[in-house]
């Protein structure tokens, strides 16, 4: 905004920025961040907080907007920046929906799941009463800055969790995708996603991943961005997987827990004969490849049929099941009998 960047070089007005961070990246480049708002002459207030699953709740939302109206923030010119995770991208998303009823926020994700998901789309929200993003809303960011210089820093397991959601958006749109996958993802997890050549080349295998996930992602999201539509095929890995994690906190992250819940209805497409034998393998075997769990003990048949009657609750009375109906094709179904579920079950938990 040129009116913006004169009254920033003008000296008329100093900029102020109130920047949440997740206190793991704040340890690793905190120091980056203030050196950066310093060099550029700008007024700042760095909040670092533990953001995870155990912590995201409206007690942590709360301490944010006591701080930001500590700060007294200006609401129209003064976006907060929320550098971390899915989890503090959440939370901050909510804190600045309900300050002064809409204050303007930004995206920096710092982990790859975070980069393809959280960055994408317009939700927030925190657990509430042992659920996953009970509460919450939408309210979508000015911007999302994509740097995926931090994810060089994240362990290899979080590399696989944000592998598990990449995986659910080439199942459901991209064949291209899943190939990239099953290719390159042993070299993903390897290299961390980073770009070694300088610049990066359209062919890098990083760059391909990330830009396909994100934009198939959007695809879906923009015509629906308030889900008016309950039909959904990102929905695809999340009709298990809130009452399994939630169940077995903190052993499976968010991706994790995904994934086991695409491997499940993977066997659910094959037993209604939506994909052939050697699909289901390929699916599964890709799953290994990225490292991800595709079963855990914690996912027993009467978790799977409670999670189903949420389900139910919450998308009109229909189980509206996205489902592959081939590698990088699906559908959403409402037709799936309890007697196809259990076979799907059974083999699974055979296999």
């Amino acid at each position: 905004d040129p009116q913006e960047l004169e009254l920033a070089t003008g000296g008329k007005r100093k900029l102020r920025r109130f920047i949440v961070i997740d206190e793991v990246v704040d340890e690793l480049y905190g120091s980056k961040v203030r050196e950066y708002f310093e060099e550029n002459n700008v007024q700042h207030k760095i909040l670092a907080l533990p953001t995870t699953e155990e912590t995201k709740s409206m007690d942590l939302v709360l301490t944010i907007l006591q701080e930001v109206q500590n700060f007294s923030l200006d609401r129209r010119t003064e976006p907060i920046v929320a550098i971390g995770g899915g989890v503090c991208l959440d939370i901050v998303g909510l804190a600045a929906s309900l300050y002064r009823r809409r204050t303007p926020y930004i995206r920096v994700p710092t982990t790859l799941l975070s980069y393809v998901d959280a960055s994408v789309g317009a939700k927030n929200g925190v657990n509430f009463l042992q659920c996953k993003n009970k509460l919450g809303g939408y309210t979508p960011p000015v911007a999302s800055f994509l740097d995926r210089s931090f994810i060089q820093s994240i362990p290899r397991r979080h590399i696989s969790n944000g592998l598990g959601e990449i995986l659910k958006m080439a199942l459901m749109k991209h064949k291209g995708l899943f190939d990239l996958l099953k290719s390159h993802g042993k070299y993903l997890l390897d290299t961390k996603f980073q770009s070694y050549s300088g610049f990066a080349d359209p062919g890098d295998a990083a760059l391909q991943t990330t830009r396909i996930a994100i934009e198939t992602m959007l695809e879906e999201l923009a015509p629906n961005l308030w889900e008016d539509d309950l039909d959904r095929l990102v929905d695809f890995g999340h009709i298990i997987s809130p009452e399994l994690e939630m169940r077995v906190l903190p052993s499976l992250m968010h991706g994790e827990a995904v994934n086991i819940d695409m491997a499940f209805m993977t066997y659910v497409a094959h037993v209604r004969g939506l994909l052939t034998a050697q699909e289901k393998e390929q699916i599964i075997q890709c799953m290994r490849g990225l490292e991800l769990p595709v079963w855990h003990g914690g996912c027993s048949w009467s978790l799977i049929k409670k999670a189903l009657m949420e389900r139910l609750k919450h998308s009109g009375g229909q189980p509206r099941m996205p489902l592959p109906t081939g590698l990088g094709t699906a559908e959403i179904f409402n037709d799936t009998c309890e007697e196809t579920l259990e076979r799907a079950y059974k083999l699974w938990v055979r296999d």
